[in-house]
């Protein structure tokens, strides 16, 4: 399959994607061009505002992508200022729970919840975000009913910023390029859907030699874009290294993990910033990212794309060139 460009006529990014009553789902960001300068490792240029909501009924190579149009909106969220990044959905009890970062009134990123009866939206937000929540690219995987949340993301993201699930006095805290690498966060969501049920914890992730990817492996470490999904009774948890602008995973044995490093899904696209979902449609895998080729290689509009992904027999994923 060769990739294809699924909203070519807007710039979305982010995408996560599930499938609800036998229709795919896309749960993007919504780029535009706010005419704030690029800031490398503030991320302030990306001042998303809304989120849409896409579907695909039959052929992703070649169906109908429907826009649902704007399922939420910043101006809509009390409690939000500004940057309405990646978001994700979950199903329960016939609800949808939209889960989203987006910067409090001080700039502080926050998970904010939105409730719909559809699939589709509109999103109805809670007047309040979720108790010690904090980071972004809040990415939820459904495992034997159990909910779970990843998230975090260093420098624009504030990872950085906390240890123990506590802001750092000091304000940001990066290890030494020998030490274990910061690590993304995973917390089981409460039987309401609104909240942790415990404390958010590491989601460590390990060479070969069962040691933890440190700092300065900036090929290999976490910087932000959690995505887990099953396969063969693996958990896989892929990532984005960020500034090296590579897609890669890992595998694990439970939800927690911790998850050993496998290798590149896919190499680097056009544009900064990388990040994905992995679903299965209809009997095919396919990677849902994004690059900015369309906008000129402009890295804050990047339009949203798909390509079919494929497992070796020894479950290893074939790495994608990006470009």
């Amino acid at each position: 399959m060769k990739a294809r460009y699924l909203v070519p006529n807007d710039y979305m990014a982010d995408p996560s994607v599930h499938v609800f009553n036998g229709k795919l789902y896309i749960y993007p960001s919504h780029d535009r061009d706010s005419g704030i300068e690029e800031i490398d490792g503030d991320g302030g240029h990306f001042d998303m505002r809304d989120y849409h909501v896409f579907s695909i009924e039959s052929d992703i190579e070649t169906g109908e992508v429907t826009d649902h149009g704007v399922a939420l909106d910043i101006k809509d969220i009390p409690w939000a200022s500004r940057q309405l990044w990646d978001n994700d959905v979950a199903h329960k009890n016939g609800k949808y729970y939209m889960y989203f970062p987006a910067k409090d009134k001080n700039d502080i990123f926050r998970t904010g919840v939105a409730i719909s009866d559809k699939p589709e939206g509109p999103f109805i937000p809670q007047p309040d975000p979720m108790r010690g929540s904090y980071s972004i690219d809040q990415c939820i995987f459904e495992d034997n009913g159990v909910h779970y949340m990843y998230f975090g993301g260093i420098w624009g993201g504030q990872l950085q910023r906390y240890k123990n699930n506590k802001a750092l006095e000091n304000g940001s805290t990066y290890p030494a390029d020998n030490e274990p690498a910061i690590c993304p966060r995973v917390a089981k969501l409460s039987s309401d859907m609104l909240q942790f049920a415990e404390e958010p914890r590491p989601v460590v992730i390990l060479d070969k030699d069962g040691k933890p990817i440190t700092q300065g492996d900036t090929e290999r470490r976490f910087f932000e874009a959690s995505w887990v999904h099953k396969y063969n009774d693996k958990y896989y948890f892929s990532y984005s290294t960020g500034d090296t602008h590579l897609l890669c995973y890992a595998t694990g044995d439970n939800p927690y993990g911790p998850f050993t490093y496998q290798g590149v899904i896919l190499t680097p696209v056009v544009g900064w910033t990388t990040h994905h979902s992995i679903a299965e449609f209809k009997g095919k895998w396919y990677l849902f990212h994004h690059d900015s080729v369309p906008s000129g290689g402009r890295t804050w509009l990047r339009s949203l794309k798909v390509i079919e992904l494929n497992y070796n027999p020894d479950g290893s994923i074939q790495t994608i060139q990006g470009q």
